[in-house]
This record gives C-alpha cells, structure tokens and sequence, in this order.
C-alpha cells in the first residue's frame, strides 16, 4: 500500500501535513451552509455558470479588485490548467522556479512550451530581478510566480513584483499570478497593482479556507483576455454549488476566523523550528514563513526525503511530504511539512521528528 493510499484509508488518525492543507476549523456557519443546501437539494439543477450569486463579487471584494472578469474553477489548479492550454504554444517558454509547484510545469509542457526553471535554492530563496532578467529570451511567453512560494515558504516584496511586472512589460509576457497563500502573508501584493493589462490569478480556497475536499477557487484575468481563455475551459456547467455556497459563507465570515489560524499557524511552525534547531545537521532554509509550510533540510545528515515521508507515517501516523515532488534538482535534500493542523497535532510532528532522524541518519 503506497502512502497515500494508506493516509487516505486512515485519515482520521494521520496528522495531515504533506499536502498544505487547512484542519484548523473556520466558522462553523460554513458547515451550515453545506448542510443547508444539501437540505434545500440545490443539487439537483446545474449551478449557474458564473458562479453562485455573491460568490464572484466576494472574491473580487476579497482582493480589494474590481475591473476583472472572474469564472469559478475546480480549485485554483484548473484555472491554471486553463490559462495555460488558453495562452501557450509549442516552442513556448515560461520562466518559473525550482523548487516549484511541479504539477504547473507539467501543465506547460502539456501545451507543448517549456518551463524554463530558475534554480532558488539558495538565499534570498526566490527568483530574483536579474535571474528573471537573464531567463527571457525570444521565446519567452510568460513569467509564472507563485507568491507567497511553494514549497519554500518565502514570499515577494511590493518592489521586488514591481520589478518582475516591469520586465514582463518590457518584453510583452504574460505573467500568472498565483496567490494560493496569499493570507499567510501580511504584505501581499498583487501583479494588477503594476501589470493589469496583461496579469492571470489563480485563486484558490483549498488553503486559507481549508477546502481541498471540495475543490473550489477562480480564474481572474482582464475581460479582453478571459473571453479568450475561457475557450478552455473544461467544465461548462460550472463547479459543485455545495461547495460554492461553502466558499462564500467563508468569505463573508473571513474576520471571524482569520486571525485564529493564522496564530495556530505561527505557533505551529514556531514550534517545529525549535525542534529542528535542535537537530545538528538540519536546518530550515526559510523561517518565518509566509505560507503554510516550509522545507526542513536534512542533506548533511544523508538522509533520504523518501525514507523519511515513509517513516513518519508508517511508524508515527504524521504524514509529511519528500522534497523530490516539488524539485528536480533540490527534491533530495529535504523534506516539505504543513502546518494549518490543530496544535496538538503539531505536537505529534514534533514527539515524532528526533526519533526519526535518529532512526535513519
């Protein structure tokens, strides 16, 4: 049985912290709100196309936007999926990162272009100015940024998106703004804020919301621009309404829950850095981070990510996540955990991580 088969069989008992999802309960009219639908069988007639009534002007409301057009996704993975098949061509080339949010790339390499991946894996941990500068050639198309960044934890200051939307004006690229963490960082902006015309968001309720499950999020892009994109969409008849019903109650309840999860959130890897300092030979190489996860390097200790992904939930029910499904490159020098988990499960990660570092060092 390979691990996700077993952490799904037994998913009551396993600590969650491989895929960046959210346990931390929200508000719990958001649970009423599924069950109110279910009742009213708003699930016998397709969903409106657009969106449930309200959802749309509340993401908007949400990202303080207003002069984009918006269309509903299964997750925020499908919006890319679709701006990316929309806007690329074989001999196409995206500059991206690596480490990265590997399944993006593949979805490039499906429209035939080529993720050109900037290695970031070392300080400041994310692509730079000049390395985005060198990357572009003729045959550059679009600038993929994930902000705050997967699976490093680092996110992009207001200058520092200023300058990679500069570039992308200078050469006429596309840039696809992934805001998928966007509320774990205090200071986010937006490439709308230097680059409307020609910026793609993909927006996602899986982490912030805790709605993996129920695979919702938005593509948001300029009107000129989305009648064209929408071309591919894959799904016609919109996305399952008891989840977007669930999506809006979150949004309009946000103030109520925000400020918890985000503490449990810091505490959490407040906790996990002190274990790991007490760890010779592991490190993080980004703390505080600016997401829900971060990376703990254990290359000095020979150990293999794999191995320990397996042994972490085979031995301790704590499921984490090897650092080679997000990297080519840098994938066997680390190991990538969440932490949007209750803090006494936090407490398992912790009780679990020095006896399996010893056991395989």
């Amino acid at each position: 049985m390979d691990e996700f088969e077993y952490a799904h069989k037994h998913w009551k008992d396993v600590v969650w912290m491989s895929q960046n999802t959210n346990t931390i309960p929200t508000d719990p009219a958001v649970i009423d709100a599924i069950i109110s639908a279910a009742k009213e069988r708003v699930y016998n007639l397709y969903p409106y196309r657009k969106g449930s009534f309200g959802l749309p002007e509340a993401i908007l409301k949400d990202l303080g936007l207003h002069d984009l057009d918006i269309h509903i996704t299964n997750g925020g993975i499908e919006a890319l999926y679709i701006l990316n098949r929309a806007l690329l061509a074989e001999g196409d080339e995206v500059i991206a990162t690596d480490p990265s949010f590997m399944p993006i790339h593949h979805q490039i390499t499906l429209s035939k272009a080529k993720p050109v991946e900037i290695g970031i894996y070392g300080n400041p941990y994310k692509m730079t100015e000049e390395q985005v500068n060198e990357a572009v050639t003729d045959k550059t198309k679009m600038i993929l940024l994930i902000d705050p960044l997967n699976p490093l934890g680092t996110d992009y200051r207001r200058n520092e998106v200023k300058a990679i939307c500069e570039i992308a004006r200078d050469n006429n690229l596309w840039v696809v703004d992934d805001i998928t963490y966007r509320d774990f960082s205090e200071d986010h902006t937006l490439t709308t804020d230097f680059y409307p015309e020609k910026s793609l968001i993909a927006y996602s309720f899986s982490k912030n919301c805790g709605m993996a499950g129920l695979r919702i999020g938005a593509l948001l892009a300029p009107p000129r621009v989305m009648k064209e994109v929408i071309k591919f969409d894959t799904n016609v008849l919109s996305v399952n309404v008891l989840a977007q019903r669930a999506a809006l109650t979150a949004l309009q309840t946000k103030e109520n829950w925000l400020g918890d999860m985000l503490r449990i959130c810091r505490n959490n890897q407040e906790k996990i850095e002190s274990a790991v300092d007490k760890i010779e030979g592991a490190f993080l190489p980004v703390y505080p981070s600016f997401t829900n996860m971060f990376v703990i390097d254990v290359s000095e200790l020979g150990i293999d990510p794999d191995k320990f992904e397996e042994k972490m939930l085979y031995d301790h029910g704590v499921f984490v996540r090897s650092g080679n499904y997000v990297s080519k490159r840098y994938g066997s020098k680390f190991v990538r955990v969440s932490f949007t988990v209750p803090e006494d499960q936090c407490d398992r990660f912790v009780e679990a991580l020095g006896p399996t570092i010893e056991s395989l060092s």
